[in-house]
């Protein structure tokens, strides 16, 4: 009895593995990171982060700590913080 080995490939592991990791190398390098900036953060990156006015304030507020003249009004804190939290 003759047996003929037509249609039967041998098997070789190191070229199958070989093919798989470069068809997972040309998949993953499709996608690309992106990155989407809404328009309200881009109106808020148009703002300027002090006003003129607001960096005299701290400026003179920092004058008067250094002082020692600076003085904390407690009622007007304490109206400040209700209005802040108070919807």
């Amino acid at each position: 009895m003759k047996i003929n080995n037509y249609g039967v490939n041998p098997v070789n592991p190191y070229k199958n593995q070989q093919l798989k990791t470069e068809a997972t190398k040309k998949t993953t390098m499709n996608f690309a990171d992106q990155l989407e900036i809404s328009s309200q953060a881009k109106d808020l990156q148009g703002i300027k982060p002090y006003s003129t006015e607001r960096a005299e304030k701290v400026q003179a507020i920092k004058q008067q700590i250094e002082a020692g003249t600076y003085k904390v009004d407690a009622n007007n804190l304490a109206k400040n913080i209700a209005n802040f939290y108070r919807p």
